[in-house]
């Protein structure tokens, strides 16, 4: 795994086109060979028949990450910028569009498992064949493509946590519970007392305030009121969550929304994912590093929004607004552990514009805005999330059903309801 943690350390360090005002076309190149390394050092211990297996709809095989994260490239950019483009295969603009209509068909999501062809070595091909592509293009000198390629870079990075986090789900279904890799990334822990923070509230700008990249979604700032509220200094933990499984936590619909109840009877949830009791009946957890025994103070991972809110009512609290959690970690980042380095965190905001967005136009205008509605945010960051991605300002979000992200809770509470 040496060059896997190289390559993911090298491609945590690069500064992208916007972190370097006069940066000319070579430091984007750096950036460029950096991330795109980084992909394949993650595909690395994957063998090509795990590359092509899909375990869910939700999820992804690792050669369509590696083929979509080209695609990316060479529609967005070549198609446009290069002197007499031609597609590596023409097929591939259907195959490996993931949701852009604006450029045209998609395979659909649920039946990505099933493109046995093209091989691993073909989309292996075809990343080196676009690779010496942009190379040559950047080496032109064409500062005109310096946008769009920092925001496929950030899209590759965002991809290879997504890499992470399929092939742990793929694995987990494998009844021989292989092991990703021994040093595989995993949720850091944070101090052993849990102590409350008391915010003042009063009025707040959330919100990314320009000065180095950031996704469309985390713009306009802008100004919020907050009641007074505290906030947990760390996530809450393996045993805490355990606590609320053996008082029946998943057995009492008092504790859960309508639709989460229906949800998890439904599918007979009696446990968080990955989570099963050895002999003895002690929990064990399922990792990316293989099936390991459940650390009590690890932050529990792989919750759903129902769980994570169906605990916080039953510790008596709830979870943090989008807009506290950010203003907290604003301005008392040193009080704060587990912001970005564990697991994302659940907040009760749903998935929103802010007042003022306005969405790009062309097809890159439906990366964020388009699903904006069924979906809550989530904050912080995870033991996956590439470094280049961990700020105040990031708005991640996904469903409430989802667990098989790197997904955990931060316990939030009002201070005038507090005795």
């Amino acid at each position: 795994m040496r060059a896997l943690d190289a390559a993911r350390k090298e491609s945590r360090a690069v500064r992208y086109p916007s972190d370097t005002p006069q940066a000319p076309e070579a430091q984007a190149l750096h950036c460029y060979a950096a991330v795109r390394a980084a992909t394949e050092a993650l595909a690395q211990p994957l063998s090509p028949e795990d590359c092509c297996a899909q375990s869910m709809p939700d999820a992804s095989p690792a050669k369509w990450h590696l083929a979509h994260t080209t695609w990316f490239f060479e529609t967005f950019i070549l198609e446009t910028h290069e002197e007499g483009f031609q597609p590596f295969d023409p097929a591939f603009r259907v195959l490996f569009n993931s949701y852009y209509q604006g450029v045209g068909r998609q395979h659909p999501r649920p039946q990505r498992g099933l493109l046995t062809r093209p091989s691993l070595a073909t989309v292996l091909a075809y990343r080196a064949d676009v690779d010496a592509r942009m190379r040559r293009l950047l080496a032109q000198g064409a500062p005109q493509v310096l946008g769009l390629l920092e925001l496929g870079l950030h899209h590759e990075q965002q991809h290879q946590e997504l890499l992470l986090t399929d092939v742990q789900h793929l694995l987990s279904c494998n009844p021989l519970l292989p092991a990703y890799s021994p040093d595989a990334p995993a949720p850091a822990q944070g101090p052993a007392a849990l102590e409350w923070l008391r915010m003042e509230g009063g009025l707040a700008e959330i919100g990314h305030a320009g000065g180095g990249f950031a996704f469309d979604n985390e713009s306009p700032r802008h100004r919020v009121y907050l009641q007074p509220y505290a906030l947990a200094s760390r996530l809450v933990t393996n045993a805490e969550f355990a606590a609320f499984i053996d008082s029946g936590g998943y057995r009492d619909p008092a504790l859960w929304l309508a639709e989460g109840w229906d949800w998890r009877a439904a599918l007979g949830l009696e446990r968080p994912l990955y989570w099963q009791r050895a002999e003895g009946g002690a929990w064990h957890a399922f990792t990316l590093a293989g099936l390991r025994p459940l650390e009590a103070a690890g932050p529990a991972v792989h919750l759903s929004y129902y769980e994570a809110d169906a605990y916080a009512r039953w510790a008596g609290a709830r979870l943090p607004t989008e807009a506290e959690w950010e203003h907290a970690v604003q301005t008392h980042p040193e009080n704060i552990a587990q912001r970005c380095d564990a697991a994302w965190q659940w907040t009760q905001s749903s998935y929103a514009p802010y007042p003022g967005f306005r969405v790009a136009e062309g097809a890159v205008g439906e990366y964020n805005g388009k699903f904006m509605v069924n979906q809550y945010v989530l904050r912080g960051g995870s033991c996956a999330t590439p470094a280049g991605h961990v700020r105040p300002t990031y708005r991640n979000f996904f469903p409430a059903t989802a667990r098989w992200q790197f997904s955990g809770l931060r316990l939030a509470r009002d201070v005038l309801s507090e005795k």
